[in-house]
């Protein structure tokens, strides 16, 4: 939307460079998501602000158990486990054998990592390519790697539902999460949790636009690099702003979304900027002038830490500028 007392952020690049640099972003982020031996699917988040303050810690112990590409599914744990407000935040005690919330945060996220990351060797050393196998197996502990190894090397809510009954004992309880009740009508057995991948796949499910998409929406909105910004504006009889060039251009590969950047962000699962994808993925802003909402700023996140938006003019940003990590909230992905 409308920015006030705002030099020109960023430099404009020419069209030829800016097609470079996309395309080689497509395919540098095409290469990373070939680095995990998991067919996990899972590239999306929507986590809470008191999960994503976790995330630098996350990211720190990650890289040194060697699961960096695993960030986004710890955090969604996190989110799972305590919603990131507890001091065990992980609530990874327990797999050291220790009484619940035994630990303080960075030595949870230190274990939780350590643990989760034991669990996917396991789980590779017994043949099983199965992300869910390891994320049920948090919950359940190492036990169900081997169970679902020797059922078919792949997780399925019955597996885990018979796992917890034989524990269990057959002993049930009265478990009201919606997901639990619209499965079930609200119980679950007294082993662990055996809705525990679904509570956190949840967090993790939204798909990245694929690269004909991408591509698709940044020659839409190459089209306007160096027009001026006009507050208000939402096509080329009028020029645009900030979610007016968004709405465009998304609406021209027949994706709708809302008018304002409020709204759009409000449509779009929220992830860390460091989990946006170039070309499909937006990114957000607070507080750049008085809107009467949070959200006052939308762009194209276009890869290597930069945007193309509506600035005045049109044209690519700079986004770690001091100016634009003071008003970022993170980055959006459009649900499909």
């Amino acid at each position: 939307m409308k920015l006030k007392h705002i030099a020109i952020i960023g430099s404009l690049f020419p069209i030829l460079f800016s097609m470079v640099l996309f395309f080689g972003v497509l395919i540098s982020a095409d290469s990373d998501d070939e680095n995990s031996n998991f067919s996990s699917g899972i590239t999306g988040m929507n986590l809470s602000a008191e999960v994503l303050k976790h995330q630098p810690m996350v990211e720190k112990y990650a890289r040194e158990y060697g699961i960096s590409e695993y960030v986004n599914v710890l955090l969604a744990i996190i989110q799972v486990e305590s919603g990131g407000t507890a001091e065990d935040v992980m609530q990874s005690s327990e797999s050291l054998g220790l009484p619940p919330n035994s630990l303080d945060t960075e030595s949870s996220i230190k274990q939780g990592c350590k643990y989760f990351a034991s669990l996917l060797s396991s789980c590779k050393n017994q043949g099983i390519d199965d992300l869910n196998v390891a994320i049920q197996s948090y919950n359940y502990g190492g036990g169900y790697v081997g169970y679902v190894a020797g059922n078919g090397k792949k997780h399925t809510f019955n597996l885990a539902e018979n796992f917890a009954r034989e524990k269990s004992g057959g002993k049930k309880v009265t478990y009201t999460n919606p997901i639990a009740v619209a499965k079930n009508g609200g119980w679950r057995y007294g082993y662990g949790n055996m809705f525990y991948v679904e509570l956190v796949n949840q967090y993790l499910t939204v798909a990245h636009f694929d690269n004909a998409t991408a591509q698709a929406i940044m020659n839409e909105a190459l089209k306007y690099q160096g027009w001026k910004y006009v507050y208000g504006g939402s096509n080329p009889n009028t020029s645009f702003d900030c979610s007016g060039l968004v709405q465009w251009c998304y609406g021209k590969v027949g994706i709708s979304l809302p008018r304002t950047a409020q709204a759009q962000y409000d449509a779009t699962q929220h992830l860390p900027l460091s989990q946006a994808k170039a070309g499909g993925d937006l990114v957000f802003f607070h507080s750049t002038y008085n809107a009467g909402s949070y959200v006052t700023h939308v762009g194209i996140y276009v890869g290597n830490n930069k945007m193309y938006h509506a600035g005045d003019p049109i044209g690519y940003a700079d986004l770690s500028s001091s100016y634009w990590q003071q008003h970022l909230i993170g980055a959006g992905r459009v649900k499909q």
